[in-house]
């Protein structure tokens, strides 16, 4: 997080919505795509936007949704329609992400809290710099990476990490395309292919292929 008035604004807000019940994602799960995939083990960074702001969805993973009796969100809803066509696989399989993570995918946000009922609650309040630094460090110790680029916020996220690194990385492999919200899909998250795209980018250079 930012230093100074920003991340104890920050903190502040964090620990008033936690008081209310209002956090989402709880405390305890907002450093969750850290937990579950540690920078040493990231192989893809799957950069998200804001969690969900809906009740008991939002579990620290960008698009992921823990609680199996809750309904798809539509983005997410979006992704695995994406996801059966690209890889001809059965829409049907458990929201909760946790699978893809363990095996090096990276389901960070830009933001990495908001409130219940509010999106982007706590966009521009020091997240933003703090999601910064890690990637620029992840960049730093991994020299090849497949990013996985959903939406304009992502892909302005990943090239002001990228120029703060510094150096050239000619090992990475960028997957940019339209957000897979039902507003924005149409402009070219269809027929992107982002999945089979990354295996074969990790398979190029040796690496074992995501199970989607």
């Amino acid at each position: 997080m930012e230093g100074g008035k920003g991340q104890s604004v920050l903190k502040a807000r964090i620990r008033e919505a936690e008081r209310k019940g209002l956090l989402c994602p709880p405390m305890a799960d907002m450093w969750r795509a850290l937990e579950c995939t540690p920078p040493e083990e990231v192989k893809v960074v799957l950069l998200g936007q804001d969690p969900y702001h809906g009740m008991r969805q939002a579990h620290g993973l960008a698009f992921s949704v823990a609680d199996p009796l809750l309904s798809w969100p539509p983005s997410l809803r979006n992704v695995f329609k994406e996801r059966a066509s690209d890889l001809d696989v059965p829409l049907d399989r458990p929201a909760n992400l946790e699978d893809w993570a363990q095996q090096g995918v990276l389901l960070l946000n830009a933001v990495l809290t908001t409130e219940m009922g509010t999106a982007g609650a706590h966009q521009g309040l020091g997240w933003e710099k703090a999601v910064h630094d890690l990637l620029v460090t992840l960049m730093a110790r991994t020299p090849s990476l497949v990013w996985i680029l959903w939406g304009k916020p992502a892909q302005h996220t990943h090239a002001r990490a990228v120029e703060a690194h510094g150096a050239v990385r000619p090992g990475d492999t960028v997957i940019a395309s339209a957000h897979p919200s039902p507003l924005a899909a149409y402009r070219g998250f269809w027929d992107s292919q982002p999945f089979s795209r990354c295996n074969t980018a990790l398979e190029a250079r040796g690496e074992k292929p995501i199970v989607w």
